[in-house]
């Protein structure tokens, strides 16, 4: 995954996006299995699967959300600010299957 060029926090997000997803498989499996099954859903059950898939990505959001802040809580003003657009656009690029989360993210 590439972010922009020349962005001072493309690294930093990179490794903080690469660490999430080695800590978070478990995490990122359950939301893979949940989307086949709302995608395999008839039409009996596709509003329960889509609710058991929305949950399992609004899980993934929260984790991002605590490591984008714990970090941004570190910066002040305009640098929190370049930081979590960094995040926001990383993550939309490394998790674009996931775009309710991504939205989420959104600073």
């Amino acid at each position: 995954m590439r972010l922009r060029r020349g962005g001072q926090f493309d690294e930093l997000v990179l490794r903080q996006l690469s660490l999430f997803a080695g800590d978070e498989t478990d995490l990122l499996q359950e939301a893979a299995e949940a989307e086949d099954a709302w995608v395999r859903s008839g039409r009996d059950t596709a509003e329960d699967a889509y609710g058991d898939y929305q949950l399992v990505v609004d899980a993934l959001a929260d984790r991002l959300l605590e490591i984008r802040e714990a970090y941004a809580a570190t910066l002040t003003g305009d640098t929190a600010d370049e930081y979590r657009r960094a995040f926001a656009a990383g993550a939309a690029r490394r998790f674009r299957r996931y775009a309710s989360l991504v939205a989420d993210l959104e600073p």
